[in-house]
């Protein structure tokens, strides 16, 4: 399997696409007016405490407040390690502490954004600071030590473990997660991260006694150095930028932080657009269309609204060769495949609801929720799916961060 990262250049905006044997995988875009803010830490101050809601409005210098819920403001004893390469995630809370314990109007507080402003809600927070490297992920209000659950050889997340263990700060004064890429990776890169990731902290620890409340205190990484230091496993073959000034400035930054990378880095500087070359474009286009084809004839139908996404799944024109119930497992099974792709290319977040075509055959269910699994384990997202629901219904859901490809590349008609 050939991936390539493709990152093109303009002085209105920066895209990232992830390409895999030829196939867009993923899509990131960044505008200079319209930068996300996921990641950054601001001092903010509590403007109003909601108890109904148990939440918070924060004024962080966003046009709109940015919304803090009660869940979001973590205790290091509540915590739970996670299954993947981000922080670990509070688990509902059997008895909630009231939020007018825990916040009162007019207090200065320092969080964190962890998604966007979507639509007329504003940015959602946490007081559970995070700061990423490339093997790691520093949690400086925790002492958690977790592995990414994608490192499945237990004598590596044994080695991982130790080497933590060994290296962290004495007296476990940080939490850390431990991402996938840290796999195979010897000590003395385990250690630059830690040292790197004190060094962040440090600084954030110092703007924020000095910084006036509105400011943001850490600002994540520009996306070009987002996708190489996230985007980037050891599969991948190239990364051709099409400009010269953003190249050079990846190629710096994996020297520093990644140097096994830096050779992958090259700039293109052919006279066809990059994106043109790689059909990236029209890959794109198709990505709007709330049709998606099957190769075997059939097809889905997603349609993206506020509260949810729905897909359908039809056999459309394929018939079998054999019998109804054989078309239409095949056609569930490449719908399974088909829409975990669609739900990477298009950012699609939040409830997911899946009409797959009626089996009959309880094995042929249970294998296209494998298949589905399966097909998940490649997106970056964090993705739970569940079983069929008595009216044949498949839920799931996907961590959102930013908005859909489609909101962010189209308007609704007026």
């Amino acid at each position: 399997m050939s991936e390539e990262l493709l990152v093109n250049v303009t002085p209105r905006e920066t895209r990232v696409a992830v390409v895999e044997n030829g196939m867009l995988q993923e899509l990131h875009i960044e505008r200079g007016s319209q930068r996300g803010v996921v990641g950054n830490i601001y001092k903010g101050k509590v403007q109003r405490v909601m108890p109904g809601m148990q939440a918070a409005f924060v004024d962080i210098g966003l046009e709109r407040a940015a919304f803090l819920h009660a869940n979001d403001i973590f205790r290091s004893s509540q915590l739970d390690a996670g299954e993947g390469d981000e922080a670990p995630q509070a688990p509902p809370m059997q008895v909630q502490i009231p939020i007018t314990e825990l916040l009162r109007d007019g207090a200065e507080i320092v969080v964190q954004v962890v998604k966007d402003p979507i639509g007329s809600k504003g940015a959602r927070l946490t007081t559970q600071i995070s700061i990423p490297s490339r093997y790691m992920v520093l949690l400086p209000r925790s002492k958690v030590l977790g592995i990414s659950a994608r490192i499945e050889d237990e004598d590596e997340r044994a080695r991982l473990k130790s080497l933590m263990t060994a290296l962290a700060p004495a007296g476990g004064m940080f939490g850390y997660i431990v991402r996938t890429n840290a796999e195979g990776q010897p000590a003395e890169a385990l250690a630059e991260d830690i040292a790197y990731l004190g060094r962040a902290w440090k600084l954030v620890e110092e703007n924020s006694v000095s910084a006036k409340v509105g400011s943001c205190v850490y600002e994540d990484l520009s996306l070009p150095l987002r996708a190489v230091r996230d985007l980037i496993r050891r599969d991948v073959e190239k990364v051709k930028v099409d400009s010269r000034e953003t190249c050079e400035r990846l190629r710096e930054f994996a020297a520093q932080y990644m140097p096994e990378l830096a050779e992958k880095i090259e700039h293109y500087s052919g006279a066809r657009p990059i994106f043109d070359l790689y059909g990236v474009e029209d890959e794109i286009g198709r990505a709007l269309d709330k049709q998606v084809p099957l190769k075997s004839g059939g097809y889905l139908v997603i349609d993206q609204t506020e509260a949810m996404t729905t897909v359908d799944v039809n056999t459309g024109s394929f018939l079998g060769q054999r019998n109804l119930e054989e078309t239409v497992y095949r056609t569930n099974l490449e719908a399974a495949q088909a829409l975990a792709h669609q739900l990477r290319l298009r950012n699609l977040g939040g409830i997911i609801i899946i009409d797959f075509i009626d089996m009959l055959d309880a094995e042929h269910r249970r294998q296209v929720l494998r298949t589905r699994e399966k097909s998940l384990a490649k997106d970056h997202a964090k993705t739970t799916v569940y079983e069929f629901s008595p009216l044949g219904l498949v839920e799931m859901t996907r961590k959102r961060t930013v908005e859909s490809l489609a909101r962010q590349l189209s308007e609704p008609c007026p």
